[in-house]
């Protein structure tokens, strides 16, 4: 690894890490902040966060550092020389700036790689390794076919990457560790969230009438 690749690397992270400390900086400090619908979408966001148990997410932390760590790898190898990335795999699938799309490529591998490792903005981690190794299969399939040799390590890649995608990160990662409190934090920051989802249009509160007071007014 080469030190301008490191410290683009470290730079990466500690932007990352800021920028997602400055969010939950302004999402807690922001009174004015509403967010109707919050009791529909905590339970959801929290069993995408700890749904998985001890085992389960144990298995979970096993897959992100070796889908994460191998990534590292590729990341770097296109970033190395992303000119010879271009003319070798972006220009066969005829997109417009080749150059650029190899920067994205590296960058998407390398930084989504961290974010697997790690459990920190699992889902735009995992997503951005999906997207790369979705369109390298798209690419060997146009150049050489249904060639298992070819495709096999590229849908490993693929395949592992959809499952932290869908099943998230387990509990052994960052997320499920801030995950809560941010909501919580939200939640206490915005009390009116949860009445104004109940209060909203389509809703029915039923009212209870005392029935000596019903039989008196007859």
């Amino acid at each position: 690894m080469t030190t301008s690749l490191l410290l683009e690397l470290i730079g990466a992270f500690t932007g990352g890490c800021f920028a997602l400390w400055f969010v939950s900086q302004r999402l807690s400090s922001a009174g004015g902040f509403s967010l109707t619908g919050l009791a529909s979408v905590k339970p959801a966001a929290l069993a995408y966060l700890q749904r998985p148990g001890l085992m389960a997410s144990m298995g979970l932390l096993l897959l992100r550092l070796s889908i994460g760590v191998m990534m590292i790898h590729h990341g770097q190898e296109k970033l190395a020389d992303p000119q010879q990335f271009a003319n070798t795999y972006v220009a066969s699938l005829h997109l417009p700036f080749p150059l650029f799309f190899a920067y994205l490529a590296g960058f998407s591998e390398l930084i989504g790689s961290w974010l697997v490792i790690l459990g920190l903005l699992t889902p735009l981690g995992a997503l951005a390794l999906t997207g790369t190794m979705a369109t390298a299969a798209y690419q060997h399939i146009l150049t050489a076919g249904l060639n298992i040799y070819v495709l096999e390590l590229v849908l490993l890649y693929l395949g592992g990457s959809l499952a932290i995608l869908l099943n998230g990160p387990g509990r052994f990662s960052f997320d499920a560790g801030i995950g809560p409190e941010l909501i919580s934090s939200i939640e206490r920051s915005n009390p009116s969230a949860e009445s104004e989802w109940s209060a909203s249009p389509g809703t029915m509160t039923p009212a209870a009438v005392p029935v000596e007071a019903f039989n008196r007014s007859l």
